[in-house]
């Protein structure tokens, strides 16, 4: 166990708590311009933190700007993604993720990050644990109310990444105090018992969509377990009997604007097609 203040985490392997800060909100085309990562190993009471301002090579739009506070001139002078990108990565090594909307958001981000540079975040054997999850789905509010509401606190520096990052591991410890013998009841009535405990794995199972593959919602499972497309003129057809039946449409998915996970997915089923 992992003690975090007075609460002790369970953990199997490392975890990291993670938040970025970016050019905008489009995870294929914006680009990182601030990153914070904390490490907590399982053999190690006290967390590594990664923290470092990027230049993204891009500007930074108003809209962005005027959520953090990070300007153009500010991180000029910054090493580069790709100048970095190999010091993070060797940082997060097979760390299970968690953070703040982070499904959505900050690991697809990364993962585009990584890709650009020769990189793959396999994430098939990580679990990720996004605190945002946890907090819709048991008191839909902001980072901001959450911490509010978890830590009893106002939080100042919000859009922070280091800050944010720091806020977020109070949060899951407010979370896992608060809904520790809470039951969970669901939109059709049904009752899970006590789902958020001091287990990552519980945790990871209890917040995860098992349908769908991809954060950007493009690949699902049908009821028999397939892999099948959710989007476009094979929305519902099993993604290796498409590759199967038109090659071409594979080749097409790997040269259009679709997530690196998207790209992952696929490649791995085409390949397996290609062996049977």
């Amino acid at each position: 166990m992992i003690m975090i203040n007075d609460l002790k985490l369970n953990l199997e392997k490392d975890i990291i708590f993670f938040d970025i800060e970016s050019t905008g909100l489009n995870v294929l085309r914006d680009r990182i311009l601030q990153i914070a990562l904390i490490k907590y190993s399982k053999n190690n009471p006290e967390p590594q933190e990664l923290f470092m301002l990027i230049n993204p090579g891009i500007p930074i739009s108003e809209e962005a700007f005027a959520v953090h506070g990070i300007s153009n001139d500010m991180i000029r002078n910054k090493p580069t993604f790709s100048q970095v990108g190999n010091e993070i990565y060797d940082f997060i090594g097979n760390a299970d993720l968690a953070g703040y909307n982070s499904d959505r958001f900050d690991i697809p981000m990364l993962m585009e990050e990584f890709h650009r540079i020769g990189l793959e975040l396999d994430l098939s054997k990580r679990r990720l644990i996004d605190v945002q999850k946890i907090f819709y789905k048991m008191e839909p509010r902001t980072l901001k109310a959450a911490y509010k509401l978890y830590c009893e606190g106002d939080l100042t520096d919000a859009h922070d990444a280091l800050a944010d990052a720091r806020a977020t591991v109070e949060v899951f410890k407010g979370q896992l105090r608060r809904y520790e013998n809470v039951d969970y009841v669901d939109g059709d009535g049904f009752t899970k018992p006590a789902p958020i405990k001091n287990d990552i794995a519980a945790i990871a199972s209890f917040i995860s969509d098992d349908s769908m593959l991809d954060v950007t919602q493009r690949l699902k499972y049908n009821a028999k377990g397939e892999v099948i497309f959710n989007f476009g003129k094979y929305s519902g057809h099993v993604v290796a009997q498409v590759f199967r039946n038109e090659p071409n449409y594979y080749h097409w998915i790997m040269e259009k604007d679709f997530s690196a996970q998207v790209k992952q997915i696929v490649k791995k089923i085409y390949e397996e097609m290609k062996k049977s």
